[in-house]
C-alpha cells in the first residue's frame, strides 16, 4: 500500500540507516547515498558493505582487512613464530603489525618488530615505527639499529597506487616487489623468510628466478580473504641463503615451485 513505511518497492525491509536488506536470505546492503558517485565507486562501496572480512575486521578492531589475509597465510604455512625479529615494509595503517605482535609474542619482551612506511603510523604498543623511504641508506641503517642485528622475517604488503590499466599496475607493483627483495637481501638472517604482495602477470617467471637464487623454497599464495577477481597474490620465500654472487646470478636457477593457492 502506498505510504506504508518499512519496505521499499522491491519488498525488502529498510533498516534505520536507510539501507535495504533481505529479511531471510542474508544481508544485501546498499550504500545510502549513491547519487553523483561514479559506477566504480558505487561498486566498491557495495562490495565493502557486503564483504564478511570487512565486517570481521571492524568487529575485531583490526586496522585493515589485510590483517586477516596475513592470519590466513600463517595459519596454513606457519611462518610466524614466537620471538622473531620482523621488519614490516609499507606497514600503514598497521594491520600486519597487530598480527605479528600477537603471533610472535613481541609483547613478552622478546623478539623485535620494526615497521617502516612513508606515512606516520599510529603507535602499535611494542613495535618500533620508522618513517621514511626504504631505498634510502639512512632508513636501512635505522632498521639495522632497531632490529638489533639481522631480521628473521621481512614482510611487505606494499602496492603501487592503481591506475586501472592492468599491465601498468602490474609493472609498478613488481617494481616495489624488487625493491622489497633488495631490502631483504641486506637485512635477512640466514634461514629467514620473505613474504610480499605481488600481482600475477608477465614478470612472474623472472622474479621467481630471483627468489629461487636466494631461498630454499618459494611458493605463491592466495588467501581466502583476497578477492577472487583480484590479480593480487603473495609470494613466500623460506630458507634464505643470501643474495647470489654475480656468477650465480648470471647462471640462474630453474624454478622450484609454481603458483600454490592456500
Amino acid at each position: 500500500m502506498p505510504g506504508r513505511s518499512g519496505n521499499d518497492a522491491s519488498g525488502r525491509r529498510k533498516g534505520p540507516s536507510g539501507r535495504s536488506y533481505r529479511s531471510k536470505a542474508g544481508l544485501t546492503l546498499q550504500p545510502k547515498k549513491m547519487r553523483g558517485r561514479k559506477p566504480s565507486s558505487q561498486r566498491w562501496l557495495t562490495r565493502q558493505l557486503n564483504d564478511p572480512f570487512v565486517a570481521e575486521t571492524q568487529a575485531r578492531g583490526l586496522r585493515s582487512r589485510a590483517a586477516i589475509k596475513l592470519e590466513q597465510m600463517d595459519d596454513k604455512h606457519h611462518f610466524l613464530t614466537p620471538h622473531m625479529r620482523v621488519v614490516d615494509l609499507g606497514c600503514a595503517p598497521g594491520g600486519w603489525l597487530q598480527v605479528v605482535m600477537k603471533r610472535c609474542r613481541i609483547e613478552s619482551g622478546k623478539g623485535v618488530l620494526v615497521g617502516v612506511d612513508l606515512l606516520v603510523v599510529d603507535p602499535v604498543p611494542g613495535a618500533k615505527l620508522l618513517v621514511g623511504d626504504i631505498t634510502e641508506t639512512g632508513i636501512l641503517q635505522q632498521v639495522h639499529t632497531a632490529i638489533e642485528g639481522k631480521a628473521d622475517a621481512v614482510l611487505s604488503d606494499m602496492a603501487a597506487a592503481t591506475t586501472g590499466h592492468r599491465q601498468t599496475d602490474h609493472l609498478r607493483t613488481m617494481g616495489l616487489l624488487e625493491i622489497a627483495l633488495d631490502f631483504a637481501d641486506q637485512v635477512l638472517a640466514p634461514g629467514g623468510i620473505f613474504l610480499a604482495k605481488a600481482f600475477r602477470g608477465g614478470g612472474d617467471r623472472q622474479f621467481q628466478e630471483l627468489l629461487n637464487q636466494r631461498f630454499d623454497k618459494v611458493r605463491y599464495i592466495k588467501p581466502p580473504a583476497s578477492r577472487s577477481e583480484s590479480v593480487e597474490t603473495y609470494v613466500l620465500g623460506t630458507g634464505f641463503r643470501g643474495a647470489p654472487t654475480d656468477k650465480q646470478r648470471d647462471a640462474g636457477t630453474k624454478p622450484q615451485t609454481g603458483y600454490s593457492p592456500i
